[in-house]
């Protein structure tokens, strides 16, 4: 027989799985819907102990945990204790929580999220009030809730322990072993197609979702489907436990650090001249050997991401980016790359800070001429272009983005509006943007994509569209071929033409 521990997320209790919980036992399955503690004090530490209470009183053989946002962090915690206890554990329309996580990153509401994390304007008496019922929506997607739901969800509410959410997240790895499925509620943005792309960007935190024991279960509901369909909860809920779901496969060339492999522009066989290199902070600079008298024009590389802040090696020394500073070299430029801290979705707003940083250091530096720049984006760093995009100083020269994200994807609420490629180009002007296209690029960026092309044309852009037909996200370690070799030097040609327009280049 199978037993369901169902934990809540933010401000609700036990009461929430009441009509999930009747189709579950109807349908033979033994249900525990927890209420965790919501006295001031009360930790991530202390509602991980209920949930272990709750594991060792369970009789049933076959045990699945249930965590709703908040409620993945204690269900994860008590996984990872409990990891021979537990064949299941099920991320319902919740986050991926790893060590030293806080469950305050993957809070969704703004004003909260900045409100609790400066300890000096933590609400006094430990409690973060329940939304109001005009408020829900800054914490998920409310389809499907009409206004019973909506003022039981109100009522029934009790404010969150602010402990709960600043308390460090302390995990050994054992929940690792545990098999997973993930419920995705779709009218919130994210869906298995979504979580598809992300994992096929090559983001090695995400490689485990490719695993054969993870399967994934999309709900055309909002973030609350105990409450607006929990027969469809409900049975999906027994899918996930018999092991059914949709599997996400391996991406392609998938392997452990992919972008740490030689770049296809210096691969060992064929080296890049030697060139070269300083480092200031979080600045690289790779100088071309024959530059000759005078400043020369330079091209910042912006590495892509979401990246976790542990990353090793970090994105500047792989071979991807190293590559590419030693190409514009060995093209008579400075190539330049940047360390920023794109660790989350809540940190665009740092990194753009970052790179506007690096922007201002490369300009002043004296083998670069600071009235002759381009920058070039990729991947999840395709954002960050956003800013340039809008307003652009007369020196940017050039802006190119290689397989870029051009609009938050779904589930990526958490981005800034202010990180819109697509809304930012109607103010480039006569700005030259060079794209380097995947042609066989993940569907949710591809969307991305597509309509930031349109956008651009819609405004009169000048975009230059260079398409690897045969590439995959990541062509220059994925892929590695002539096509991805030949298309990426046709868009550097295309950005040289633009820095050096009306001055001869005194390089090579």
């Amino acid at each position: 027989m199978v037993a369901f521990v169902l934990v809540p997320g933010h401000f609700t209790g036990g009461w929430i799985w009441r009509e999930t919980g009747e189709r579950l036992r109807a349908a033979g399955a033994e249900v525990y819907g927890a209420t965790l503690d919501a006295r001031p004090g009360a930790g991530l530490g202390t509602h991980i102990g209920e949930v272990l209470r709750l594991v060792d009183a369970v009789a049933d053989p076959e045990l699945v945990l249930v965590g709703h946002d908040y409620g993945i962090h204690p269900v994860v915690g008590a996984a990872d204790r409990r990891a021979g206890r537990v064949s299941r554990v099920v991320h319902l329309d919740a986050g991926l929580p790893v060590d030293g996580d806080r469950a305050l990153q993957l809070v969704p509401d703004r004003r909260a999220r900045e409100v609790l994390a400066d300890p000096g304007t933590r609400p006094a008496d430990g409690l973060l009030p329940a939304p109001g019922h005009q408020q829900w929506r800054r914490w998920g997607s409310t389809v499907g809730l009409g206004r019973a739901e909506l003022g039981r969800l109100t009522d029934l509410a009790t404010a969150q322990p602010v402990a709960s959410l600043v308390e460090p997240l302390r995990l050994s790895g054992a929940f690792r072993s545990v098999p997973t499925s993930g419920i995705l509620c779709t009218a919130g943005g994210l869906s298995t197609e979504a979580v598809e792309a992300m994992v096929h960007s090559g983001l090695e935190r995400l490689r485990f979702l490719a695993d054969p024991r993870v399967g994934f279960f999309d709900l055309d509901t909002g973030h609350w489907p105990m409450l607006s369909c929990p027969q469809e909860l409900a049975d999906v809920l027994l899918r996930a436990a018999a092991g059914e779901g949709r599997r996400i496969a391996p991406p392609p060339a998938a392997v452990a650090g992919a972008f740490t492999r030689a770049s296809v522009l210096d691969p060992p066989e064929r080296p890049l001249p030697p060139c070269g290199h300083e480092r200031a902070g979080s600045l690289d600079l790779y100088l071309p050997p024959d530059a000759g008298p005078g400043p020369v024009p330079a091209v910042l590389f912006v590495h892509g991401g979401p990246l976790p802040a542990d990353t090793r090696p970090g994105p500047r020394d792989w071979p991807l980016y190293v590559g590419y500073g030693r190409y514009a070299a060995s093209l008579g430029v400075v190539g330049a790359t940047v360390a920023h801290g794109l660790h989350d979705l809540y940190a665009y707003p740092r990194a753009a800070g970052e790179v506007a940083a690096a922007v201002a250091a490369l300009r002043a530096h004296p083998r670069v001429d600071g009235g002759r720049i381009a920058l070039w984006f990729f991947s999840g760093g395709g954002l960050l272009a956003a800013d340039w995009l809008a307003a652009p100083p007369p020196w940017l020269r050039c802006v190119a983005a290689s397989y870029p994200v051009l609009a938050p994807l779904p589930g990526w609420e958490a981005v800034e509006p202010r990180f819109r490629p697509a809304r930012a180009v109607a103010g480039a002007g006569g700005l030259p943007i060079v794209l380097v296209r995947a042609g066989l690029e993940a569907a949710a960026v591809a969307r991305t994509v597509a309509g930031f092309v349109a956008a651009a044309a819609a405004s009169g852009a000048a975009l230059e569209v260079v398409d690897v037909p045969q590439g995959h996200h990541g062509f220059e370690v994925v892929d590695r071929t002539e096509e991805v070799r030949e298309a990426v030097g046709r868009a550097a040609a295309a950005v040289l033409r633009q820095l050096w327009a009306g001055r001869e280049p005194s390089g090579p």
